[in-house]
């Protein structure tokens, strides 16, 4: 069954094996609060916070120690945390080897896998394949300094585009101005070929960045320390989706003038 995951609010009632299924015609803006950011300390009152906040999805970034410098943790965690929560996960690989990841993380209770072009075209095409034939949605991830001539070919396959706005590995970073270009890309690709991936943007994601990233074409939007490091993440998420769909719609009706 293709999971599309929620577009509404998460619940901590009656949890599901990946989360709420949603299609809409467009693609309205949806906030994924990333757990990199969160007190590991007291995960589940964490994840628990993002339930009941409206956001959408959570984000959970997986790191090796190899592709990235610096490790998180595996599908036990998130087995755990599946169990608390309807919220669609979101799962970003940042690993060498993710080939044998997607089926623990599939049996865990992913609703997306994404996996990076860096990997390699042909190492890329089997991983897509592979989370599809899993059930899951199948993401794909370009670093700032990869040349976007790499993502193209792979664009017909993928139900998600992340455009990394910092370097993969640390929470707290500073935007990447730079990256814009490649978040305008990939939505003029998008419109051009009638295609319906969503555009994600990681890094420095804030109540300043979420505008800038949705003018240029981005609809989701993985925020850490300016959603976790809020007393109220109800009212940050909040504010943090007008400001997407606010600069969303100015684009939209400057093009229609």
């Amino acid at each position: 069954m293709e999971n599309t995951g929620p577009i509404g609010a998460g619940s901590l009632e009656e949890p599901s094996a990946r989360g709420e299924e949603c299609r809409l015609p467009a693609f309205p803006a949806v906030i994924a609060p990333s757990l990199l950011a969160a007190n590991f300390s007291r995960l589940s009152s964490e994840v628990r916070r993002v339930a009941s906040s409206g956001a959408e999805w959570l984000h959970l970034d997986i790191m090796d120690g190899h592709f990235v410098p610096n490790i998180s943790f595996g599908p036990a965690v998130v087995g755990s945390l599946r169990k608390l929560t309807r919220l669609f996960f979101d799962v970003h690989l940042m690993c060498s080897k993710p080939e044998i990841l997607l089926e623990p993380f599939a049996r865990a209770g992913a609703g997306q896998l994404i996996v990076h072009v860096e990997l390699g075209q042909n190492a890329v095409d089997d991983l897509l394949w592979k989370i599809r034939s899993l059930g899951l949605k199948a993401g794909l991830a370009i670093n700032p300094p990869t040349s976007m001539s790499l993502v193209q070919p792979h664009l017909e396959r993928i139900d998600l585009l992340l455009v990394m706005t910092v370097n993969p590995g640390f929470g707290g970073q500073e935007f990447i101005v730079e990256c814009l270009p490649k978040i305008q890309q990939a939505a003029a690709w998008r419109q051009e070929k009638g295609l319906g991936y969503r555009i994600e943007v990681d890094g420095g994601i804030n109540f300043q960045t979420v505008a800038e990233c949705a003018k240029a074409g981005a609809d989701t939007f993985v925020s850490g320390t300016a959603l976790f490091g809020r007393h109220n993440m109800r009212a940050a998420v909040k504010k943090m989706r007008r400001l997407a769909e606010s600069a969303s719609m100015a684009v939209s009706e400057a093009a229609g003038k």
